[in-house]
C-alpha cells in the first residue's frame, strides 16, 4: 500500500478547509471542492488542488471526505460527482446530518458500491486546524487501516463504536455531545444577558463560582467571546440552530421530549434573524434581545 492516499475532501468551510491542510501536511495527495470555489483558493498555498467540480475531485480517488451542512446538501454533492465514483472507493461522512440522513447516505453508498463510514466530528476550528478532532467512527472492519490513515491525519483520537453505520451510532452520539455544548453555550449567553438586565457586574458571577463544579473552561471561552465582542466563527449560530433541529427531531422520533434543546433551537434562529447567522455561535446572545 502506498503511503498517500488520494483523498477528495467535499466542503472547505470553517472545519473542512483545517480538515484539507492537514491531510496534504500529512503527505496525501488531496483534492478540494467548496461551493463557493473562492473560499477554498487558499488552500492551494497549502499543497491543496482546488478544483471547481465534486466529480473532478473524486475521480480516482481512495477516499472521499465529506464535511458539508446537512444530509440533503451532501446527498446533492455526492450525486453531482456519481458518474467519478468508482466502486470500493472510501466514504468518510464527517458532517453532522442526524441518524436519519445518515441512514440514507448509507443507502445512497450502498448504491454506488462505495465502503461507508458514519464518522462525524467533534471539535470547533481552531481544533480542526490543528489536527486534534476527535472522530467518531462506525464502519466495516475491512477499509478501517485506510479510514485510520485519515483520521489519524485530522484528529488527536478516534471513538471506535460498534454497529452498522448505516444506523448512525457515531450520528446518534455527536447528537447527544452537540447537545450538551449548545445547551452550555445558550446557558452562557442567557446568564450574561440576566446579569446585564439586572445591573450586575459579571465579574462577581466569575468570583463566585470560580474553582467551583459549576465553573467550567468552556463557559470562561464563550463569555469572554461575548464580552469581548469577537464572534470570529468557530461554530456558527446557523450551525447550532441547525443541530438542534436535528436534535429535537431525533429526540422526538425515539419518543424523548428535549424541552431545553427546543428553547435553544428557537434562540440560535432568533439570533440568525437578527443578522447573526454567520457569527461564532456565543452570538447567540443577541437573541436576548429585541434591537
Amino acid at each position: 500500500m502506498s503511503d498517500s492516499l488520494t483523498i477528495a475532501v467535499l466542503g472547505t468551510g470553517l472545519m473542512g478547509a483545517g480538515m484539507a491542510r492537514n491531510l496534504s501536511a500529512a503527505g496525501h495527495d488531496v483534492r478540494a471542492w467548496n461551493r463557493t470555489l473562492s473560499r477554498a483558493e487558499p488552500l492551494a498555498a497549502d499543497g491543496v488542488r482546488v478544483v471547481a467540480d465534486p466529480a473532478e475531485a473524486v475521480r480516482g480517488a481512495d477516499v472521499v471526505l465529506t464535511m458539508l451542512l446537512d444530509g440533503p446538501a451532501t446527498l446533492d454533492v455526492v450525486g453531482a460527482a456519481a458518474e467519478a465514483l468508482a466502486p470500493g472507493t472510501v466514504w468518510l461522512q464527517t458532517g453532522t446530518v442526524g441518524p436519519e440522513a445518515q441512514g440514507v447516505l448509507a443507502a445512497r453508498a450502498a448504491e454506488y458500491g462505495l465502503i461507508f463510514y458514519d464518522a462525524p466530528v467533534l471539535g470547533t476550528r481552531p481544533v480542526a486546524d490543528a489536527g486534534q478532532l476527535t472522530v467518531l467512527a462506525a464502519g466495516p472492519q475491512d477499509a478501517r487501516p485506510v479510514a485510520d490513515r485519515v483520521f489519524d491525519a485530522i484528529g488527536g483520537s478516534t471513538v471506535w463504536l460498534a454497529g452498522d453505520a448505516a444506523k448512525g451510532p457515531a450520528s446518534r452520539l455527536k447528537l447527544v455531545l452537540n447537545n450538551w455544548v449548545l445547551a452550555l453555550t445558550a446557558a452562557t449567553g442567557e446568564t450574561l444577558a440576566l446579569a446585564k438586565a439586572l445591573d450586575v457586574d459579571p465579574d462577581r458571577f466569575f468570583e463566585a463560582i470560580e474553582g467551583g463544579s459549576m465553573d467550567t473552561p468552556y463557559l470562561r471561552m464563550k463569555a469572554e467571546a461575548i464580552r469581548s465582542g469577537d464572534f470570529t466563527p468557530n461554530f456558527t449560530v446557523e450551525g447550532a440552530a441547525k443541530d438542534l433541529d436535528l436534535i429535537v427531531a431525533a429526540g422526538e422520533a425515539a419518543g424523548a421530549r428535549l424541552d431545553l434543546a427546543a428553547a435553544g433551537s428557537a434562540r440560535f434562529h432568533r439570533a440568525a434573524a437578527q443578522g447573526h447567522g454567520g457569527k461564532d455561535m456565543a452570538a447567540g446572545y443577541f437573541a436576548s434581545w429585541t434591537s
